[in-house]
């Protein structure tokens, strides 16, 4: 499928999108579809019709009364699936087996069992998909990249990644699925989730994980503090901090040491890069500005609405040019189950005490 009449400057035709879910993260879709030159956004489904003609209206688009109806369209090539995280397996697979290219927002969904289904589910309908892990995308997260894959860090020896972040209780009341364990999870399910991710991407798979959680500043199911430690098959440790009751929310911090280097990566920017090799001859990161005030007004630290919607592009971008290319994504449902699973056995060790192992499974870690 492909849209009539809308061509890209490289004559080969723009991929109309459907989002399916309007509320926050949907519009952030719809943003960063219209960044993308290849990309034309169609429709938006959502269970609260008002909310989708809304939105459909900001951005000049149809809205459909039903999943149903939006799948059923023919100029739909790709669906974006921005409903809340435990339906993002149900509503994903319906997209596949209607034919349609994939753009799951993260996390693949909150169980194993059910993005097992979602992965099944795309590989028989033959479709492509990724799931958001946007600031890969980011420059800091790009050179941190580079410097790994140079060998300039010597061997990685320590990773932690820390999300301490702020979300009142008006926040979780905004909707009854918010903290709730089967449609969302706590702090590191649903914020912290993107580091976690980086921190495998940067330092490769984990095989034990034993952590402590707690629900200490909400009225919500699940966990609002969550702390974990690691050890990676590659034999080196690391950890994860995750809150969203930590006034007035901070930068989301990536930090990977090495025999031979240093990096630290603030909200995608490379802020520390300290090495003791001459591999990098990119340009040194400037002079870092102490943090006085916390978090500037409107960032995703201190509300849901404040996400960037840039680096979201540039994965959608990606996904398209996959498809073009005939190869996978960039950021493979593959690598968003193996961080899921991370986040899987932090609950689980919190809950049962204990060290948990994850079994190293063969397949692309990208």
């Amino acid at each position: 499928m492909t849209e009539t009449g809308a061509t890209r400057t490289d004559g080969l035709p723009r991929r109309g999108f459907g989002i399916v879910g309007a509320g926050v993260i949907g519009a952030t879709h719809a943003q960063a579809i219209a960044l993308v030159p290849a990309a034309r956004l169609v429709a938006i489904a959502d269970i609260a019709p008002g909310r989708a003609k809304a939105l459909a209206g900001e951005h000049g688009c149809a809205a459909e009364d039903d999943i149903d109806a939006l799948l059923a369209r023919t100029d739909i090539d790709v669906v974006a699936v921005c409903v809340p995280s435990g339906l993002h397996a149900e509503v994903g697979a319906r997209a596949a087996a209607a034919g349609k290219h994939l753009v799951i927002e993260k996390p693949i969904d909150v169980t194993l069992a059910a993005a097992d289904r979602l992965i099944g589910a795309a590989r028989r309908a033959g479709i492509a998909m990724t799931v958001i892990s946007q600031h890969r995308f980011d420059a800091g997260l790009i050179e941190l990249r580079r410097l790994l894959d140079d060998g300039a860090l010597g061997a990685v020896v320590l990773g932690e990644a820390s999300t301490k972040w702020y979300r009142t209780q008006g926040y979780y009341d905004s909707a009854a699925w918010r903290g709730t364990w089967g449609m969302d999870g706590g702090s590191l399910m649903n914020q912290g989730v993107h580091y976690v991710d980086l921190l495998l991407w940067a330092m490769g798979p984990v095989t034990e994980v034993t952590a402590v959680t707690a629900t200490l500043a909400h009225r919500i199911e699940a966990e609002d503090v969550a702390v974990a430690a690691l050890r990676f098959a590659s034999g080196a440790i690391g950890s994860i901090v995750s809150s969203t009751a930590a006034f007035p929310g901070s930068a989301q911090r990536l930090e990977v040491y090495g025999t031979e280097g240093t990096v630290v990566i603030e909200d995608g920017q490379l802020i520390r890069r300290s090495l003791n090799t001459p591999l990098d001859n990119g340009p040194s990161p400037g002079p870092v500005p102490p943090d006085k005030t916390g978090p500037a007004a409107g960032t995703a630290a201190a509300t849901a609405a404040g996400i960037d919607p840039a680096s979201h592009a540039a994965q959608i971008a990606d996904l398209l040019a996959a498809i073009d290319e005939g190869r996978p994504p960039s950021v493979t449902a593959e690598s968003a189950r193996a961080t899921l699973e991370v986040v899987c056995a932090v609950y689980e060790s919190a809950r049962d005490g204990r060290t948990v192992t994850i079994p190293a499974r063969p397949g692309p870690g990208s």
